[in-house]
């Protein structure tokens, strides 16, 4: 055939407008990096580690700590590389003897009038100082004066505590409440060795995100009120998680001691919450967990069914506890109950919910219940939406509570509630209509308004005893893993982070005795209530849950925990190995 001499050959076209990306050469490395880049941002990128105290990368530079300094080719001086632009051929030396013996003198710097509080400082074990000390000190310093002593516990807002003496005046925190939370708090005062941080007359650092400042602080100057001195690091479990306290589901990292929660940390997720998490997620979304009062620890049923006096729920076992929920259930029609389903339970719980009412029932009387708050939201991280699950219920096709369904409540029509993870004072009304509510079977975690009233309690695992996941106001599948255990722990291979103390613990150690709750994921004990009335569920964990679902979800098809991984996954999209 003869050839077109008019013809594109796509591949040459291809080749010839291939952008190349520029090089820079770090400790003979060749890293590539893009336009406006600085030296210490293409490092990190390559995975090239470049000490550094003050640059955060979601943060101005500021060049206050001088360790990241370097030595360029043909350069008289050495420059820091937190703010020296990368340029097309540049030779960087990180490690070469001037820049290590500048380091050195950093360092000793830096610790000149740094107290020795190692042993009693809760940046232990996670200090850069610490680390750095080790990696760029020479262990002895030259300085025999007396230190600068400097106030100590000075309380700079309801969640923040500084230590003067430790601070290295590294201004991250001047720069979070600036840029981040658009909220100035802090500056500094006095100068030279003097210099600390204060808050501005009349301020204090109150702002809905001050506790980021503690992660950020490459020291421990700025503790935390609510976890002060509660435990060492290496003495608790960490275990990546999601935040419930609204419909951004913040990533996060739980810490745990003796089963019990201490903190809550955020976790790095460009596309969701950056690097920072609100005080609320932190300190409200696990005030419950542990909590022996609040919480329910054992089946209970009512032994006369004609009161509703508290001392007549008593606490039975689950066997006991599901077949009064199936007497229960079996006394009415598919229009008599209400089931409500709950945009505070993972997609696994409110699936294992709808399944139960459609294939035992034939019935599609299922909500939930919204929750907004329009002073809660802002343009930072907060929502309104104070669910972490709102759009799981869309993507299940379960709807939020209608004005049709409160008058069917208000007139008697609904005889029996099915309930999971809500209470029922959050439905207008309720005060009334729970009047003529003759049977209600609860499946929650805590105590509410109405829990004394119910005919059958089944405790429900919170969302930090549980695998499962949460669907986020950008439509994100997210993971939740457990960071506590409950007597019946689902247990998937790699799930389940322990601690140091967990592992070694005795029977007889005090660290092994935290308290473990009798409850049980929602989805499990719906496949349990349904077997005892003839239907056998297939699943038998949480992933098998979960995949069942994403057959029947158009957007979630061949979706599984593996694929969802730990950043998440937007609905409809195809797993990145697919893509």
């Amino acid at each position: 055939m003869k050839k077109d001499k008019n013809r594109f050959n796509l591949n040459e076209i291809f080749h010839s407008t291939e952008l190349q990306m520029p090089i820079i050469i770090i400790d003979d490395k060749e890293v590539e990096f893009s336009a406006g880049q600085t030296i210490i941002q293409a490092a990190l990128n390559a995975g090239i580690e470049i000490a550094h105290f003050c640059y955060h990368p979601s943060l101005s530079i500021s060049g206050n700590c001088r360790i990241c300094l370097v030595e360029i080719e043909n350069m008289p001086k050495l420059v820091i590389a937190c703010s020296t632009p990368a340029t097309e051929g540049m030779r960087v030396r990180s490690k070469s003897e001037k820049v290590i013996h500048a380091q050195n003198a950093v360092m000793e710097f830096l610790l000149i009038n740094h107290p020795l509080d190692c042993p009693i400082c809760d940046e232990a074990g996670e200090c850069k100082l610490q680390d750095y000390a080790y990696q760029y000190g020479v262990g002895i310093s030259r300085f025999d004066e007396v230190k600068n002593h400097k106030d100590k516990r000075v309380k700079l807002g309801p969640n923040v505590l500084f230590d003067q003496e430790r601070c290295i005046s590294c201004s991250r925190c001047i720069r979070f409440c600036e840029e981040i939370a658009k909220d100035p708090e802090l500056t500094f005062v006095q100068r030279g060795d003097h210099v600390t941080i204060e808050t501005f007359p009349g301020e204090e650092l109150d702002n809905p995100y001050s506790m980021n400042v503690i992660e950020i602080c490459p020291v421990g100057a700025l503790t935390s009120e609510d976890f002060r001195f509660k435990s060492r690091v290496w003495e608790m479990s960490f275990t990546d998680s999601i935040c419930p306290g609204c419909a951004r589901g913040c990533n996060t990292i739980v810490g745990v001691r003796n089963n019990k929660i201490l903190r809550i940390e955020p976790r790095e997720n460009l596309s969701v919450n950056d690097y920072w998490l609100c005080d609320y997620g932190r300190l409200n979304t696990i005030k419950g967990v542990n909590d022996e009062e609040l919480r329910f620890n054992s089946p209970a049923i009512r032994l006369n069914e004609g009161t509703t006096e508290n001392e007549d729920l008593l606490d039975v076992n689950w066997d006991e506890a599901i077949s009064k929920s199936v007497s229960h259930l079996k006394n009415y029609s598919a229009n008599d109950i209400l089931f409500i389903a709950s945009a505070y339970s993972t997609l696994e719980d409110n699936y294992a919910l709808k399944k139960f009412a459609k294939d035992i029932f034939s019935s599609d009387n299922i909500v939930y219940i919204p929750n907004f708050d329009e002073n809660f939201g802002d343009d930072i991280l907060r929502k309104s939406d104070m669910t972490p699950n709102s759009n799981g219920m869309k993507l299940l096709g379960i709807k939020p509570i209608s004005d049709s369904a409160v008058d069917s409540l208000g007139s008697g029509n609904i005889k029996m509630m099915f309930v999971m993870n809500e209470d029922i004072k959050n439905i207008n009304g309720a005060e009334v209509f729970m009047k003529n509510i003759e049977t209600t079977v609860n499946l929650i975690s805590y105590k509410n308004t109405f829990s004394s009233q119910a005919n059958v309690i089944l405790p429900i695992s919170t969302y930090a005893e549980i695998n499962g996941t949460f669907v986020n106001f950008q439509n994100r599948i997210q993971r939740l893993r457990p960071a506590v255990t409950s007597l019946e722990q689902e247990r998937l291979i790699g799930e389940f982070s322990m601690s140091r103390l967990d592992k070694f613990g005795a029977h007889n150690d005090r660290w092994t005795r935290g308290t473990k709750f009798n409850s049980r994921p929602g989805w499990k004990i719906i496949k349990f209530i349904a077997k005892a009335m003839g239907h056998n569920f297939e699943f038998e964990n949480s992933e098998e849950v979960f995949t069942e679902l994403c057959g029947v979800i158009p957007e979630m098809n061949g979706y599984d925990y593996e694929t969802i991984g730990s950043i998440g996954l937007v609905a409809g999209e195809r797993p990145f190995a697919e893509a």
